[in-house]
C-alpha cells in the first residue's frame, strides 16, 4: 500500500494529464467548419443579405422607369356650335438630355444599392468571424473548466485520503468539497455560455439551432500585420463608409443635372380633325378638316432655380462630409491597427512568460504540499493563478481576433 504522501502525488500527476471524455465524444460528431466555410455560407444563406440582394431588382427597375416615353393623350368633343365634333391626340416631346439624366439618376440608384449591399457583406463578413472566434472561445473555456473539475475532484479524494491517514485536519477536506463544488458549478455555466455562443453563430449562418460544428484549432494561426500606410492606402478605395459617401455625391450631382435638363420645356404636339363642319352655302353639307397645334411652357416665372441651388448646397454639403469620412476612417484605420498590435503583443506575453512561470509556481506549491511544508490552501491559490493566466490567455486570443475584425472592417477589405 502507498504511503499517503506518495498517494497525493500520484492523485494529483494524474489530475494533471486527465481530459473529460464526454468532451472528446461530442467532439466526433460535429461538423468540420473553418472561419473561410462559415464566410461561406453566410455570404449564400445570411437571410440579411438575401433581402438586402433583393433591393437590386427594385433599382434596376427604376431605369426602366426613368427611360419610358410620356404615353399621348387622346381627347373627343362635342359642341353646338360648328364644328359640331372633334378628335384630338396631344403628345409630348421632350427637347434636350432630360430622359437620359433621369436614367443615370436611376443609374446612380442602383449604384447606391450595390454599396449598400457591399456594406451589408462586410458587416456579416464581421459578424461572422466574431460569432465563430466566440464559438471557439466559449469551447476552450469549457475545456478548461471541464479539466479543472476534474482537478478539483482529485484533489478532494487527495485530501480524504490524507485525513483518512491523519496527516491533514478536517478543515482542508472542507475547503476541497467546496472547491470541488465551485469547479463543477462554474463548469455548468461554462457549458451553457457555449450553447449561447453556438446559437449565435448557427443564427448568422442561419443554420438549424441544433447544428454542432468542429472548429478545430480556430486560435492557432494567427493573423499577420500589415503595414499601417498599406492598410491606409486601401481603405480609400474599399472602405463602405467611404463609398457610400462619394456615391452620395455623384448621386446628388446627377440630380442637379436633372434638374437643369428639366428646365428645357417639353413640346405639345397637338393633331387631329374637326368632324361634322356645316360648310358655306352651296358647299352641299358638312366638311371634315385636319386639325393640329402646338404648346410649350414659357419658363418666365420658375424655371428650376431654387431647386438647382438646392442641390448645389447639398452636393457641398455631401463633399464636406467626404472629407470629413475620409478622415474619420483613416483614424479608425490607425486606433484598430494600434489595437491590433497591443493585442498580439499580450498573446506574446502570456505564451512566453507568464504562463511558464505560472507553471513553474504550481509545480512548486505541489512540490511544497507534497512535502507537507505548505497546506491545500496554498497549492489550491497556485491552482487558481494558473487557471487564471490561462483564461486570460484565452481572452488575449479572442482579442487578437476582434481587433483584427475591426482592423478588417475598418479598411473595408478582407485581409487574410
Amino acid at each position: 500500500m502507498k504511503p499517503p504522501k506518495a498517494l497525493a502525488v500520484s492523485l494529483l500527476a494524474s489530475a494533471v494529464a486527465w481530459s473529460p471524455v464526454p468532451a472528446q465524444q461530442s467532439q466526433e460528431a460535429r461538423q468540420k467548419l473553418t472561419l473561410k466555410d462559415a464566410i461561406a455560407r453566410a455570404e449564400a444563406r445570411n437571410l440579411d443579405l438575401i433581402a438586402a440582394r433583393a433591393h437590386r431588382a427594385v433599382a434596376q427597375a427604376g431605369t426602366r422607369i426613368a427611360g419610358e416615353v410620356p404615353n399621348p393623350t387622346l381627347s373627343a368633343g362635342a359642341s353646338r356650335d360648328a364644328p359640331h365634333e372633334s378628335v384630338l391626340i396631344d403628345q409630348p416631346l421632350e427637347i434636350g438630355p432630360r430622359r437620359a439624366r433621369r436614367i443615370e439618376v436611376a443609374r446612380q440608384e442602383i449604384a447606391a444599392t450595390e454599396t449598400d449591399v457591399s456594406a451589408m457583406e462586410k458587416q456579416i463578413r464581421h459578424g461572422v468571424r466574431d460569432a465563430y472566434f466566440a464559438l471557439a472561445h466559449a469551447r476552450a473555456l469549457t475545456e478548461q473548466q471541464n479539466e479543472i473539475a476534474g482537478l478539483a475532484d482529485r484533489l478532494l479524494d487527495i485530501a480524504r485520503s490524507r485525513f483518512n491517514a491523519g496527516d491533514i485536519p478536517q478543515l482542508e477536506v472542507t475547503q476541497s468539497e467546496l472547491e470541488s463544488a465551485r469547479a463543477h458549478a462554474d463548469s455548468e455555466v461554462a457549458e451553457q455560455e457555449e450553447k449561447i455562443a453556438l446559437s449565435d453563430l448557427n443564427a448568422v449562418l442561419n443554420e438549424p439551432a441544433g447544428t454542432d460544428w468542429d472548429l478545430g484549432d480556430a486560435f492557432m494561426d494567427l493573423p499577420a500585420l500589415l503595414a499601417l500606410s498599406d492598410l491606409t492606402e486601401r481603405a480609400k478605395s474599399s472602405n463602405s463608409e467611404i463609398a457610400k459617401a462619394e456615391q452620395d455625391v455623384k448621386l446628388e450631382q446627377s440630380r442637379e443635372a436633372l434638374l437643369r435638363a428639366e428646365r428645357i420645356p417639353n413640346l405639345g404636339v397637338q393633331f387631329g380633325a374637326d368632324l361634322n363642319n356645316p360648310g358655306p352655302p352651296g358647299s352641299g353639307g358638312s366638311e371634315a378638316g385636319a386639325r393640329g397645334q402646338l404648346s410649350m411652357e414659357l419658363p418666365i416665372f420658375s424655371h428650376n432655380q431654387g431647386e438647382i441651388a438646392q442641390s448645389m448646397a447639398t452636393t457641398r454639403v455631401l463633399e464636406s462630409a467626404l472629407a470629413a469620412t475620409r478622415r474619420a476612417v483613416e483614424a479608425k484605420v490607425e486606433s484598430a491597427y494600434l489595437e491590433f498590435q497591443v493585442r498580439q503583443t499580450q498573446v506574446r506575453l502570456y505564451r512566453e512568460t507568464i504562463l511558464p512561470s505560472s507553471k513553474r509556481l504550481e509545480e512548486m506549491s505541489e512540490e511544497s504540499y507534497r512535502a507537507g511544508k505548505a497546506g491545500i490552501l496554498t497549492v489550491l491559490a497556485a491552482q487558481r493563478d494558473v487557471r487564471q493566466g490561462e483564461r486570460d490567455y484565452l481572452d488575449s486570443l479572442l482579442a487578437v481576433q476582434v481587433a483584427f475584425s475591426k482592423l478588417e472592417e475598418a479598411v473595408g477589405s478582407p485581409l487574410d
